[in-house]
């Protein structure tokens, strides 16, 4: 059983702008979730679950049912240490996580029955998900009902080794009086009170290729998506491929260069009854965002990456990314899904018929004290492109850092 105790102390009560401009960073996010209070505390369950293992005198078949978190794409980790950084850092969470960068995270209230074999794993979940991210009340759940259904497989051995996954995820969206966030008129949006039922279908392949200038890693991730946006048909999807070296020379640092493209559709005519902006569900935004102003909902992101290890204990990381609108008909949406009753989960800005969003350039360094403490050091810094020029007159950039000190034990 796990307790969490979020301490929110000292939020702005300024930091909220009329209009497009919206909540002004997150204090603003937490302060307007929790109901106006500067000072906020609460004491809940975070995880209580009971799993039962070698269910039928079968090695790897399981069982696990109560409060959890879940995580798309961590059913197995791979033994190649490569795939397994990749697949932690750039798969999972995309769209299901534990919304881990925030103070409270999330939950789920459900089952999770899986079937390990030495190459191939099955997994199947059900849940609904708990309050939280950024409301400090995390005891009760939502009426939001997720189904999740994943096979994966592994190939190759030792330097040369692969995996690859198929998934159906199912997302149920009960809550009334929500306002869906979407690019239609807010009459249009207001009369509209069906529900949200989707099907998301994908899969990913990751392949490591040893050469005789060092190791190279191939991902790639997609997954179409259907059903009903309220009274529309959503027909939606999303992608991303990326690749990455890790170069023989200067094995001092561990140099490991990375980039690629993520792409998430967006919706090209707010008036023809059909949805065709990607719905990222419930992940944890911040894997692929780290400053956090964007997701994977209308957007196309080309990314360049490079992370440098000098040694055991310390990574320094470095990323550029060009991050463009899909559409110029729909909205700059960003946030992480549905975490209380009465609002919605993702937030969406004008585009002003514009696609550039902004160019980020950020730098961070984690150093691990001991196997109990760690040190997170993170700075970003966003250029403003044509969209936030429309929205912030007085300056479309925007600065974001923190310095963390975890202890776990």
């Amino acid at each position: 059983m796990e307790f969490a105790v979020p301490i929110l102390l000292g939020l702005p009560d300024d930091a909220i702008a009329p209009g497009s401009q919206g909540q002004l960073g997150l204090g603003a996010t937490y302060f307007a979730a929790n109901n106006g209070r500067t000072n906020v505390a609460e004491l809940f369950v975070k995880q209580a679950s009971v799993r039962f293992t070698g269910l039928g005198g079968i090695a790897g078949h399981s069982f696990k049912a109560g409060r959890m978190e879940f995580i798309d794409g961590t059913e197995v980790m791979p033994r190649n240490a490569t795939l397994a950084a990749v697949k932690r850092d750039r798969i999972a969470h995309r769209l299901l996580g534990n919304f881990a960068f925030s103070h409270v995270g999330r939950s789920f209230d459900g089952a999770q029955w899986a079937l390990a074999g030495r190459t191939l794993n099955v997994t199947a979940f059900a849940g609904r998900p708990t309050r939280g991210v950024f409301v400090v009340d995390g005891w009760s759940g939502l009426d939001i009902n997720v189904l999740y259904g994943a096979l994966t497989g592994q190939t190759g051995t030792g330097t040369s080794a692969g995996e690859w996954r198929v998934f159906g995820l199912g997302y149920f969206d009960r809550r009334d009086g929500v306002l869906k966030t979407d690019n239609r008129p807010a009459a249009a949006r207001a009369a509209d009170t069906e529900p949200v039922d989707l099907g998301t279908f994908g899969g990913h392949y990751l392949r490591t290729v040893p050469t005789a200038a060092g190791a190279v890693d191939l991902l790639a991730w997609g997954a179409v998506q259907i059903g009903a946006w309220g009274v529309l048909d959503q027909r939606a999807g999303t992608f991303a491929v990326e690749a990455g070296w890790q170069p023989q020379a200067l094995e001092a640092i561990e140099p490991w260069f990375r980039g690629g493209y993520n792409y998430g559709s967006g919706d090209g005519n707010p008036s023809d009854g059909r949805h065709g902006t990607f719905f990222q569900v419930l992940p944890t935004p911040r894997i692929y965002a780290r400053f956090p102003f964007f997701n994977m909902m209308n957007t196309g992101d080309a990314f360049g990456e490079a992370i440098f290890r000098p040694s055991r204990s310390l990574t320094l990381r470095s990323d550029v990314h060009a991050i463009r609108l899909a559409s110029p008909d729909d909205l700059w949406y960003a946030g992480g899904g549905a975490f209380q009753s009465s609002t919605f989960g993702f937030s969406g800005r004008p585009s002003s018929a514009r696609t550039g969003l902004a160019t980020l350039y950020d730098v961070s360094g984690d150093y691990r004290v001991n196997g109990y403490t760690s040190l997170t050091v993170y700075y970003g810094r966003a250029a403003g492109r044509s969209v936030t020029d429309a929205i912030y007159a007085r300056g479309a950039d925007a600065d974001f850092g923190y310095l963390e000190l975890t202890f776990r034990f």
